[in-house]
């Protein structure tokens, strides 16, 4: 386990082993649903890079990957609510079945505006996974076709999700306390 920041304390929330079989299954469910065809999976830099590489590894079909990068937190907790973006695709992605693959469902805000985008693009089929979904910060109607695990409104780090760019490392997902004082209320993590 990482060592927290002073003052900042962590939570096991979700266990690595609980993870890693939770992924399995979502890959599984991925190669079930399209059965013989290629899925191109774009990650959402930088939170879903590891359940991304985690993912593409078990899915038993042809594969391919690309990123984008969006902002809409800056260094703290709480979205901007503005999203732009800060890496494009690298292809084209006209004709796909194209999953995009998010580390946390949040607010809904920056999926919405990703499905907004991609959607223009022409993929054959847009799908959404996400390793953690927190339904009760939902302020856009989105959800995901492919969930891992469905979170309180606890604001968690680790397995890829950080807090001003730290515990992306932690091979647990934990909460994250900080003190008082910070102002912070422990709202959200990404999307």
């Amino acid at each position: 386990m990482a060592v927290a920041v002073p003052g900042q304390k962590l939570k096991v929330l979700i266990r690595r082993s609980s993870i890693e079989k939770r992924v399995r299954e979502v890959a599984h469910a991925i190669t079930r649903d399209f059965p013989g065809e290629r899925v191109h999976l774009i990650g959402v830099l930088k939170g879903a890079c590891i359940f991304l590489s985690d993912l593409v590894r078990e899915i038993d079909l042809e594969t391919s990957i690309d990123f984008i990068a969006v902002s809409s937190y800056g260094k703290g907790k709480e979205s901007s609510g503005q999203v732009r973006v800060l890496k494009d695709l690298d292809s084209s992605i006209e004709g796909l079945n194209v999953i995009l693959v998010e580390d946390i469902l949040d607010t809904g805000l920056t999926l919405s505006y990703l499905l907004r985008v991609i959607e223009q693009r022409k993929p054959k089929i847009l799908r959404v996974a996400a390793l953690l979904d927190k339904p009760s910060r939902r302020l856009k109607k989105v959800e995901g076709n492919y969930v891992g695990f469905t979170i309180p409104n606890e604001f968690v780090v680790g397995y890829g999700l950080d807090y001003g760019e730290r515990y992306r490392n932690l091979k647990d997902v934990c909460i994250l306390k900080l003190p008082p004082e910070s102002g912070h209320g422990g709202a959200a993590s990404s999307s």
